[in-house]
C-alpha cells in the first residue's frame, strides 16, 4: 500500500524529518554548511575563497535531512511516527485551535441557513475523496471509480444548487469507506463516528481519524522501506556525502579533523612504545594500521564533550552515542563502587551469593541520567555510599556477624565519594 498522493507523502516526510531532525542537526548545519571556502587539499594556498549560496546551502541541508531520516529507519527498529498534539497554552497551538474553531463555526452557519450553503462542505468533500484516494492501491479500480462516482463534486454541487443534497448520505459513504481502508487499530475511531449525529463535528472528526490514517500509512511505509534501505544503507549514506561534499567541499571538516587526533594519537603512543624499547625500529611509525586509526576514534567518542559538535558522519548516530557513553560511564562508577567495597570488607561478605548484583540494583537506579547537566554525581556518590553500608550490616546481620563500625563506614562513604576527585587512582585503573 505504497502513499501515490504526492502532497500526503511530502507532508509525511516533512513531519518524519522534523521527528528525526535534533538540535545537533541545525547546529551542524550552522556550522557545517556555512564555509565560506573549500578545504579540498588540492586547492592552492592562494586560490580564492569559494562561496556557498544559499541554494547551494538549502541542497546540502536537504541532503542531510534525508541522510538522517534514511539512517533513523534503518537503524532503529522503534522509528515510527507518532501523532503529537501541541501543548495547550504554547502560541501555536493557541492560534490553531482559534483558527480551527473559527472555520468549523462559519461551516456550521452556513448548513444552517435557510436554504443551507454547501460550497464550503463541497470543497471538503473534494478534499476527503483526494485522501481517500491516495489510501488506494495500484488496480484498485472498481473502489477507486466508486469513490469518484459518489464524491463527485460537480454532481455534488448540481444537487446542492435543487436543495437535494444528502450530506448525512455522503458523511456515511466516507465513514464506510474508511472502515474499508484503515487498519484495525482504528476500527474503535470508525464506531465513534458512526455514533456522531451533528454533521460539522462528523467532518472535523473524519479530518482527524483521516490524519490519523495518513500517519498508519506513512508508518507502514517505513515499514516496507526499512529492509531495502538497511541493504542498501552505506552505497546510499555514500552517496549523499558526496552529494554534501559537492554542494560544500567543507562539509566533512569535523570529521577529517577527528581521524587526524586519532592518527597523531597512534603515532605518540608508537613513538612512546619505541623509546622505551631498545633498538626499536622507529620505521613503524608510518606504519600505522587504519583499523587501528579508526578504531582509536571511536573509542574517543566514548570520551567525547558533547557540548561540541560531533564528526559530521557520525551525527545521525549522536543521540546513540550519547546514550552508550553514559552507559559506559555507569559501569565504570559500578566497577568502582564495588572494587573499593569488596577491597574494604571483601572478607566478610566473600561467601553471600551475588552480592556484586546486589550492590549494582543499589547503584544503577541513582546513577540514572548521568548526561544531564543537572545530575550532581558527588551527591549520587553519597547516596551510594550510604545505601551500600545498609546493604553490606544488613547481610552481615542475617549471617549473625558484627557489622561495620562507625569509623569503617565512614572510610567506606568517603572512598566511594572520593572518585569523583581528578586522577582518583581507582577510577584511573578502572578507567
Amino acid at each position: 500500500m505504497p502513499l501515490s498522493d504526492d502532497q500526503n507523502s511530502d507532508s509525511d516526510s516533512s513531519r518524519l524529518s522534523e521527528s528525526t531532525a535534533s538540535s545537533s542537526d541545525s547546529e551542524y548545519s550552522r556550522q557545517s554548511f556555512n564555509s565560506d571556502s573549500s578545504s579540498k587539499p588540492s586547492s592552492p594556498a592562494s586560490s580564492p575563497p569559494k562561496m556557498v549560496t544559499f541554494d547551494e546551502l538549502m541542497a546540502a541541508a536537504r541532503n542531510l535531512t534525508d541522510l538522517t531520516l534514511a539512517h533513523e529507519i534503518a537503524v532503529n527498529a522503534n522509528f515510527c511516527i507518532k501523532h503529537e498534539d501541541l501543548p495547550q497554552n504554547s502560541l501555536v497551538g493557541t492560534v490553531k485551535r482559534i483558527v480551527h474553531k473559527a472555520f468549523w463555526d462559519h461551516l456550521e452557519s452556513e448548513l444552517n441557513e435557510d436554504p443551507p450553503e454547501y460550497e464550503h462542505a463541497i470543497k471538503l468533500f473534494e478534499e476527503i475523496k483526494e485522501i481517500l484516494l491516495s489510501f488506494l492501491t495500484p488496480g484498485a479500480n472498481r473502489i477507486q471509480n466508486q469513490i469518484c462516482e459518489v464524491l463527485d463534486t460537480d454532481l455534488i454541487r448540481q444537487q446542492a444548487e435543487h436543495n437535494a443534497v444528502d450530506i448525512h448520505g455522503l458523511a456515511n459513504y466516507i465513514i464506510n469507506t474508511m472502515g474499508k481502508l484503515c487498519a484495525p487499530i482504528r476500527d474503535n475511531d470508525i464506531k465513534q463516528l458512526k455514533a456522531t449525529d451533528n454533521i460539522v463535528e462528523l467532518l472535523r472528526q473524519i479530518f482527524h481519524v483521516l490524519d490519523l490514517m495518513k500517519m498508519d500509512m506513512a508508518n507502514y511505509t517505513i515499514q516496507c522501506l526499512r529492509p531495502y534501505l538497511q541493504r542498501n544503507l552505506v552505497d546510499y549514506e555514500r552517496t549523499k556525502f558526496q552529494e554534501i561534499l559537492e554542494e560544500t567541499p567543507s562539509a566533512l571538516d569535523l570529521t577529517t579533523e577527528w581521524i587526524k587526533e586519532s592518527i597523531e594519537d597512534e603515532l605518540s603512543s608508537i613513538s612512546d612504545e619505541s623509546s622505551s624499547s631498545s633498538g626499536a625500529d622507529h620505521s613503524s611509525k608510518s606504519n600505522i594500521s587504519p583499523t587501528l586509526v579508526l578504531n582509536n576514534g571511536y573509542l574517543k567518542l566514548l570520551q567525547w564533550d558533547y557540548h561540541k559538535t560531533i564528526p559530521e558522519t557520525l551525527i545521525t548516530d549522536e543521540v546513540r552515542l550519547q546514550e552508550l557513553r553514559e552507559k559506559l560511564n555507569q559501569l565504570k562508577i559500578i566497577a568502582c563502587v564495588c572494587l573499593i567495597t569488596n577491597n574494604m570488607v571483601g572478607a566478610a561478605i566473600v561467601d553471600v551469593p551475588d552480592f556484586a548484583d546486589q550492590l549494582k540494583r543499589v547503584s544503577v537506579p541513582l546513577l540514572e541520567g548521568m548526561s544531564k547537566k543537572t545530575f550532581d554525581l558527588k551527591e549520587a556518590l553519597n547516596a551510594i555510599g550510604v545505601q551500600i553500608c545498609s546493604k553490606v550490616n544488613g547481610s552481615l546481620s542475617e549471617r549473625g556477624l558484627p557489622t561495620l563500625n562507625a569509623e569503617t563506614q565512614n572510610n567506606l562513604m568517603g572512598q566511594i565519594a572520593s572518585i569523583v576527585e581528578e586522577n582518583n587512582p581507582v577510577c584511573s585503573l578502572i578507567g
